[in-house]
């Protein structure tokens, strides 16, 4: 076989199609997001960031920087292998500790990324869990797809954000058999949100385990940022909360909350916990911090969601197509990869704005979009000219508006 004919072919292809990704090569600057530098063969730039999962720009907070700082100086750059070889680090165990006391659970237990979380605790729960059965929203994450594919347990789709079909798949299960429902509270490209309380319903009447994925959540939404779950007071009925700390925390990392029992199982079987170097001395550290002080501090809360409503409000006047949701997620529907493509560059190139396109497999066929996510560190300059910016590209090419209500 040709192998490099066919990785050519394969890449060939995905040019063809419009949905060819380029990575645009940004350096953030400290104390300056939502700008960053963009490093280009035409030299270098500033531009603004609109798509970030810094969502509050906890990144370049002093307390979160300070606190890495000063990790890396009691304990260097590294963790030094696994947790179980090398030895649990004390701000892993703070960290964990941190994390249990924001959802309300007894245990925490942290992992080198959100993905691997999904996958490992997914993965695990899955296969160990006598004839498990697990029922999976259709809309649900990659991570949390690959982790029930790996259980090789029995999986039932029902349909996105539907009680009544989960109650009716449900149904048709064998009282006895261990049952886990999965969903999402916020999620990512269409920014919907789910009616936690109404799964957990269905979930406790047929015995199901609730695992409920926070990634797109914590640190935006209740209190002290657990979530749509501490939002909505719900957090006790869920079996497992599972979040990142590499989105409104900032950092890096990902974790699940649940039972002392529940955590220490997944601990003890999970492949993706066991056989992975754990996070660096430094980034637990920070983490931590990030947690802490928003647990503390509602102000960039508030200025977030007033900064989103405004950017809503501000594409809406300008008959800019928004898909409208209760989140902070702010997705400009183009509906075809190419033109995605093309209005990102242009973005880029004339004004100095990058925002990724999305489009398949991250999103279905047809609904390829620009995925904006205003911080609260976005000024109304910045706004102003992205919409400026979006309204121009749309008047040139010739995109369809929507009539502002």
């Amino acid at each position: 076989m040709d192998y490099e004919a066919f990785f050519d072919s394969e890449i060939t292809g995905l040019h063809r199609e419009g949905r060819y990704r380029v990575f645009t090569d940004l350096e953030r600057q400290a104390g300056r997001f939502p700008y960053a530098t963009h490093h280009s063969p035409a030299g270098e730039r500033e531009v603004t960031v609109w798509c970030s999962n810094d969502y509050l720009g906890m990144g370049q907070h002093p307390s979160v920087v300070r606190a890495m700082h000063e990790a890396i100086e009691r304990c260097g750059a590294g963790a030094g292998g696994t947790r179980n070889i090398s030895g649990t680090n004390h701000y892993h165990v703070l960290l964990e500790q941190e994390l249990a006391d924001l959802h309300g659970k007894e245990a925490a237990l942290i992992f080198s990324s959100g993905y691997v979380s999904n996958w490992a605790a997914l993965g695990t729960l899955g296969s160990k869990l006598p004839g498990c059965v697990i029922f999976s929203d259709e809309g649900n994450h990659a991570s949390m797809i690959e982790g029930i594919r790996s259980s090789r347990a029995e999986r039932q789709i029902f349909r996105h954000n539907d009680p009544e079909d989960l109650n009716r798949k449900l149904s048709l299960i064998e009282p006895g058999r261990a049952k886990l429902v999965a969903f999402e509270s916020v999620y990512s490209m269409d920014g919907d949100i789910a009616p936690i309380d109404e799964i957990c319903d269905v979930a406790e009447a047929h015995g199901a385990l609730t695992y409920l994925d926070e990634v797109h959540a914590v640190g935006l939404y209740g209190a002290r940022g657990g979530g749509i779950s501490e939002r909505m007071g719900l957090a006790h009925r869920l079996d497992v909360i599972e979040g990142t700390l590499g989105k409104a925390f900032a950092v890096h990392g990902g974790y699940i909350t649940g039972s002392s029992r529940l955590c220490d199982f997944v601990r003890s079987f999970a492949s993706g916990f066991i056989f992975t170097t754990s996070l660096p001395p430094a980034v637990a550290a920070g983490a931590a911090a990030s947690i802490r002080h928003l647990k503390g501090s509602s102000v960039e809360r508030a200025r977030h969601q007033e900064r989103v409503a405004r950017v809503r409000q501000a594409l809406d006047a300008a008959g800019i197509p928004v898909l409208a949701n209760r989140s902070h997620i702010v997705p400009v529907m183009v509906g075809d990869p190419v033109l995605c493509k093309a209005i990102s560059d242009s973005l880029l190139d004339e004004f100095g704005i990058y925002v990724q396109p999305i489009n398949y497999p991250t999103v279905p066929r047809g609904t390829e979009r620009l995925r904006i996510t205003p911080s609260p560190l976005h000024s109304n300059a910045d706004i102003d000219h992205l919409v400026d910016a979006l309204s121009t590209i749309w008047g040139r090419i010739g995109l369809q508006r929507q009539a502002a209500e």
